[in-house]
């Protein structure tokens, strides 16, 4: 029996990727950007399984391109590129990749909270710069983290874990979230906010909600003015979340104390856009679940969500279950 065509759309960990191209007649997309729209369309054919990551578009007009498509893996948790809904009237299942990157994600939101508070970033560039010429009493002063409120905007896997590792800090919890986390509250002491008592209130304010229509700009002007002066925001969820403009014009200010942002709207931000322009801000290229066991998780995941579909099993992490319910 002739093995399955796959489209990969980038070059993923060894892990999964061998998983793949041993079981599939796999295509795997080489270069560093994205597929333009007119290849990936192409290439999705006469695909019965794709290998998609966030940047890439999984729509409608994907669909009818691709006729003989059995099963759509996403290489992230996130999956709004992707119109899940398009894909369950078609009967496609779609997946994900939650969990295996809970810890290292909390893990790098923390260090950004932490390198923004203590400008870390702004030292290394005035030593670099030949600025160091001895110690100083006024020199790079910063944030304390111990003692202070954490604020959490979606207390969900990573929310929670970020709000585990402020705990070790002897920081006071504070969230807000649709739904209230009775296990935070338990564990961890965590008291519910309402979003403006989480703005106002917050010393450190970590954002980890989906992207959705109530979510879009969730951080904006009104949302920045609320905050203290003295708070620092830290973004690993997705770009659109926080409004760019809005926290350009907030941290040049000086409305707010710094501004860490592992995701930008766009992503990724130009080169000569004016946040790279400000000392509080710390923009890294979207790099939260980057360490070499979390990217190779991930990529097994993949693998074995995709390889399910392809046989017609329930995925391990099915985004459209009910397709599998008789």
């Amino acid at each position: 029996m002739p093995k399955r065509k796959v489209f990969v759309t980038r070059v993923i960990p060894d892990r999964g990727l061998h998983k793949i191209l041993s079981a599939t007649d796999a295509t795997v997309w080489q270069d560093e950007l994205p597929p333009p729209r007119a290849t990936f369309l192409k290439m999705a054919h006469e695909c019965a399984g794709l290998v998609t990551l966030l940047t890439d578009r999984v729509d409608d007009e994907l669909f009818d391109a691709a006729p003989g498509l059995k099963v759509v893996a996403n290489y992230a948790v996130g999956f709004d590129n992707i119109d899940v809904q398009a894909a369950t009237r078609r009967g496609i299942p779609v997946t994900n990749t939650p969990g295996v990157l809970t810890e290292t994600t909390a893990d790098f939101a923390f260090t950004l909270l932490t390198a923004a508070a203590r400008r870390v970033g702004e030292g290394r560039d005035y030593a670099r710069a030949g600025k160091w010429k001895t110690w100083g009493p006024m020199l790079l002063m910063g944030q304390d983290l111990f003692g202070a409120t954490l604020g959490i905007a979606g207390i969900g896997r990573i929310g929670f874990a970020v709000a585990q590792r402020g705990k070790g800090f002897s920081m006071q919890i504070i969230y807000n979230d649709a739904v209230r986390s009775e296990r935070a509250e338990k564990e961890l002491g965590a008291r519910y906010v309402s979003k403006d008592e989480l703005l106002r209130q917050s010393d450190f304010l970590s954002l980890h909600v989906p992207l959705s229509p109530d979510t879009y700009h969730y951080i904006d002007k009104q949302a920045l003015s609320l905050m203290k002066p003295t708070a620092v925001l830290v973004n690993t969820s997705r770009g659109p979340v926080v409004d760019t403009m809005a926290i350009y014009e907030a941290l040049k200010a000086r409305q707010i104390f710094a501004a860490a942002l592992d995701v930008t709207d766009p992503e990724p931000l130009p080169h000569d856009h004016p946040l790279y322009s400000l000392d509080n801000a710390l923009i890294v290229p979207h790099i939260a679940s980057a360490s070499f066991e979390t990217r190779n998780s991930m990529a097994e995941l993949a693998a074995d969500n995709l390889l399910a579909g392809l046989e017609g099993r329930q995925p391990p992490n099915c985004l459209n279950p009910e397709l599998f319910r008789k």
